[in-house]
Formats: C-alpha cells, sequence, structure tokens
C-alpha cells in the first residue's frame, strides 16, 4: 500500500490588525495554547509558538493534509474567534489579512525554535517591521511596501 511521507517546517508570521499591541500578557500563553490546539487538530506538530502583543510566531511541522493558505487561515479566524467569544480585549480584535509564511529544513529546527523563544528580547534591538522586511528579504520574497501590513509610526 502506498503512503504520502513528507517533511514540511513551516513559520508563519502574522500581525494583530494595525499592529495594535492587543496581546495581553495575562492571556498570551492561553491564546498560544489555543493555537496550538488548531494546528494539532489539523494534525499539525507545532514546534514552538510565541505571541508577541502585536505579533505572532508559529513554527510547525506541517502535515500534508492541509494547505500553508488553509491553515493559516483555521489559526487565524479560530483564533481570533477565541479572543472575541472571552472577551479579552476590549477593542475589536482581528488579525491583519495576510501572513509571511517560510519554509526550514530540518537541520535548521533548533534555530528557528530558539529564534522564537528568544522574541522579547529580540524586539529589544529590532523592531517587527524591520524583522519581517528581514525575513522577507532573507528568503527573497519578492514584495512590494503598499501591500505589507499596516505599520503605526
Amino acid at each position: 500500500m502506498a503512503n504520502t511521507y513528507c517533511q514540511l517546517y513551516t513559520h508563519f508570521v502574522f500581525a494583530v490588525k494595525n499592529r495594535t499591541s492587543l496581546v495581553n500578557e495575562s492571556w498570551r500563553v492561553d491564546l498560544e495554547k489555543y493555537l496550538t490546539g488548531i494546528a494539532t487538530n489539523n494534525g499539525h506538530k507545532l514546534l514552538v509558538i510565541y505571541c508577541m502583543p502585536d505579533h505572532t510566531h508559529i513554527f510547525v511541522s506541517q502535515h500534508p493534509s492541509q494547505s500553508v493558505s488553509d491553515l493559516a487561515r483555521d489559526l487565524k479566524a479560530n483564533s481570533s474567534r477565541w479572543v472575541k467569544e472571552n472577551k479579552l480585549v476590549s477593542a475589536k480584535f482581528e488579525w491583519q489579512s495576510g501572513y509571511g509564511a517560510f519554509s526550514y529544513g530540518r537541520s535548521q529546527i533548533d534555530r528557528v525554535v530558539q529564534y522564537i523563544m528568544n522574541q522579547p528580547e529580540h524586539h529589544k534591538k529590532m523592531s517587527f517591521k524591520e524583522e519581517y522586511i528581514s525575513l522577507l528579504e532573507k528568503f527573497s520574497v519578492d514584495y512590494q511596501t503598499d501591500f505589507l501590513f499596516t505599520w503605526l509610526n
């Protein structure tokens, strides 16, 4: 019997709409657990996650049964609904449209995990905008600044 074998490691990055710092430290871990559940329930293995106040990094070993775009949609839509249903913010909570998805090889897993776990320290030196543009450039992704996330000044 033929089987499907895959090794797909995907690093997702997405931002809170208008880059508003709405993810509060008091419920950040619960949001991370909820996002982990979404990934797991879709057959993926979540390797690491860190939700900053205005953006999120998720690194998964991706199951081939779901496309990158469908997983990003499910993560964002379901977690946004969870934040709203639990009334965790007084403002309207939603993720911005769009996301970054970057692939890595097995030998890079430890480095990516450390990078994501170190987000609070990393952002003491570099803004999210600088980080996101550096990822796009590192992966040679063609982009137009007009179509990146909405940035607060």
